[in-house]
């Protein structure tokens, strides 16, 4: 009898070897772990805890046999704490939170302690369901079972305290750990940033340096991380030097967080510098650069950058075409903006609200407002920031009455407005004058959907009233306020001073303007206009002569156009662009026939007491002059010419423009820094109110 068990036993011996030995090489496919399983069955080592524990922890790798771990489970007629931990583990890490809090459940029922690997792993799912009173009853039971100092344990009390928004309970875990490793440090710092407390996170990080502990990639990540939210880049930069000196700055992850960071603090010289110099670059560093640029008004850079990434041969990806269409929107570039938007797939746009909404944006601020509404109706996924883009582009295009019917759609859809509709609204409003329907939207914001308004609502509202002429309800609106005022809301103030020539107003405002940025010479330069246009010259000469003396520069006007995808740029009095001759020898022909239709120059804008004829000369140079006539010779006679300024356009340039577009027979689009003007055969969008 023993002779014959012997061979058996030891035949049984070989094949568990066996089935250990490749459990270890790992399984390859669903099929082949059930084949391991049959034969545990067929060999009756079905019970066998060092071979079912291992077969169970692998049908977790399967997604196509997620019932199978249940099945294998519950043919164990006695598990122990070692098989029900290798179940929990295998449900939280396949997220089946729910299923993990169950079993752990069912394993209390039995009798079962949970030890310190089970713990964990049910704090984990106890944070991730937000089941708060199951994960204080967890600690309960930590401190009952007298595994309070063990550092993973502890580590899934902090995660679960600061994943329920208890960030003071999992500090008071943290300070209780004797011994704080990498981990438990990296998750009170993450704990800190997920409640916006960044502050406190880069402190905890400084901690964690003086104690001499060497932190981790993911640690320099998210301390990073929260200097980039505070906005202090010279604390981001004491983290670079720190990296640089422990030799993780070839770290693709942290180099990343690091030129993020630079990026949101608005430091694009080291931005470039960083990414410059970083030896593996993938989709994610240029994405943030095109980004980047675009949203600091540096639109031709976006584009170089993005030009550059198309020699590397890497596709963009969504946030790439964002900062991209972003970059086109300020330039006006709208023919390579749809180059570009060709190199994804329509469907990714039509689907996907982010992209959708860059690209309604950018065909709104190149002025094509039939592209973008053809694009907006066939978006498959309308959320509230795609209904905004819609509104806010009718509205900056001054197609005011579908911008107030689509509002009038969002209502009924039951999709609720935010700040940024009313925005969209208020633009509408100021762009048709239409002072009683901004006041009524306005005074809605609060009254009917509780939204407080911002500081840029006020803004708005100043100016829809200074351009109406109403400045004494628009400084009262100022005045009443529940926040201080800004250099929007003063400047839009000063803008309706200078249109009805308020220079009493105006000289008070200036002051307040003054106060708050001192180096901005538009503030100078506005005045000045006002004094300019009352014949005040010796006022007028006053005020340039303090620009003068403080050193204070004039902010140079310029003007984009694109043209067969190239974007060309203007400045006052530009005579560099190759085409130059001919371009002014088409405003010379304008000119005289401008003066042959009863255009007169309206000299007052020019800020200088000079000559009658030099001022005219002035007016003819101005950029969004120069970049229409390279327009009027560069392209067809069908063709819209669509010029953006970076500026406000001058009073001159708007009648003149007018005319221009009814000598040549073209439509001519600009976008200055306040609105769109559509002159169209002798007459404006705007309908010369602004």
């Amino acid at each position: 009898m023993s002779a014959a068990a012997s061979p058996a036993a030891a035949s049984l011996r070989g094949k568990s070897s066996e089935i250990k030995t490749l459990l270890l090489r790992g399984l390859a496919s669903s099929g082949q772990l059930k084949q391991v399983h049959a034969s545990l069955l067929r060999h009756g080592l079905d019970q066998d805890p060092s071979l079912l524990n291992p077969v169970l922890r692998r049908a977790f790798d399967f997604p196509d046999a997620a019932g199978y771990p249940g099945l294998l489970f519950r043919q164990a007629r006695r598990p122990g704490v070692y098989l029900w931990n290798t179940m929990i583990h295998g449900l939280v890490s396949s997220d089946r939170f729910g299923e993990a809090l169950d079993f752990y459940r069912s394993m209390r029922r039995d009798g079962l302690l949970p030890d310190y690997f089970t713990l964990p792993f049910v704090l984990k799912a106890c944070a991730r369901l937000s089941e708060f009173e199951l994960g204080r009853r967890m600690h309960a039971l930590v401190v009952k079972m007298g595994v309070g100092l063990d550092a993973y344990v502890q580590t899934g009390l902090l995660c679960f305290y600061t994943r329920c928004g208890c960030v003071e309970d999992a500090y008071k875990v943290f300070d209780d750990i004797p011994d704080k490793n990498v981990v438990s440090w990296t998750a009170m710092i993450t704990g800190f940033i997920e409640y916006e407390r960044f502050g406190e996170a880069v402190a905890i990080f400084t901690r964690m340096l003086e104690m001499g502990l060497r932190p981790d990639c993911l640690t320099l990540v998210k301390a990073v991380s929260a200097c980039s939210r505070l906005g202090d880049a010279r604390c981001g930069e004491w983290i670079h030097r720190y990296v640089t000196n422990i030799g993780m700055e070839k770290n693709v992850f942290v180099a990343t967080s690091l030129l993020d960071m630079y990026v949101k603090c608005g430091n694009m010289e080291k931005a470039r510098y960083l990414f410059d110099t970083m030896p593996e670059k993938d989709v994610v560093p240029w994405s943030i650069m095109v980004q980047g640029y675009a949203s600091h008004g540096l639109p031709r850079e976006a584009l170089s950058i993005f030009f550059q990434m198309q020699r590397e041969n890497l596709m963009p990806d969504c946030y790439v075409m964002v900062g991209l269409l972003n970059a086109c929107a300020q330039l006006g570039a709208q023919e390579f903006g749809c180059w570009a938007s060709n190199l994804i797939d329509r469907n990714e746009f039509l689907d996907n609200p982010i992209l959708g909404t860059a690209l309604i944006d950018m065909y709104a601020k190149c002025g094509s407002v039939a592209r973008a509404w053809g694009f907006f109706r066939e978006m498959r996924e309308r959320d509230r920031v795609v209904w905004n883009a819609a509104i806010t582009g009718l509205a900056m295009n001054g197609h005011v009455k579908p911008a107030f019917g689509l509002f009038g759609q969002v209502e009924k859809l039951g999709v609720r407005p935010d700040g940024n509709t009313f925005m969209g609204l208020l633009c509408a409003c100021t762009h048709a004058g239409l002072v009683n329907e901004g006041r009524q939207y306005f005074n809605s914001m609060v009254n009917v959907f509780s939204l407080p308004p911002t500081i840029e609502h006020y803004g708005c509202m100043v100016d829809l009233l200074g351009r109406a002429g109403h400045l004494e309800e628009a400084h009262n609106l100022i005045k009443d306020m529940p926040m201080e005022p800004n250099t929007i809301v003063w400047g839009a103030l000063l803008g309706g001073c200078r249109l009805h020539r308020d220079t009493k107003l105006a000289e008070h405002v200036l002051k307040k303007l003054i106060e708050l940025e001192p180096w901005n010479s538009g503030n100078y330069v506005l005045l000045s206009n006002i004094y300019s246009s009352s014949r005040r010259w010796d006022d007028a000469a006053d005020i340039r002569s303090r620009m003068n003396n403080q050193g204070i520069q004039k902010v140079p006007g310029y003007s984009w156009i694109e043209v067969g995808g190239i974007v060309h740029e203007f400045l006052v009095g530009d005579e560099s662009h190759p085409m130059s001759k001919e371009i002014y020898a088409k405003l010379e022909e304008l000119a005289k026939e401008l003066k042959a239709g009863g255009y007169v120059p309206t000299t007052e804008f020019v800020l200088f007491d000079i000559e009658e004829e030099e001022k005219e000369h002035n007016l003819s140079w101005h950029s969004e002059k120069l970049a229409v006539a390279f327009g009027l010779i560069s392209t067809g006679p069908n063709v819209v010419i669509r010029v953006v300024k970076n500026l406000r356009v001058c009073g001159d340039c708007h009648q003149a423009l007018k005319l221009i577009s009814k000598i040549t027979q073209r439509e001519i689009i600009v976008r200055d820094n306040n609105r769109f003007h559509c002159f169209i055969d002798g007459s404006c969008s705007c309908r010369d109110y602004w």
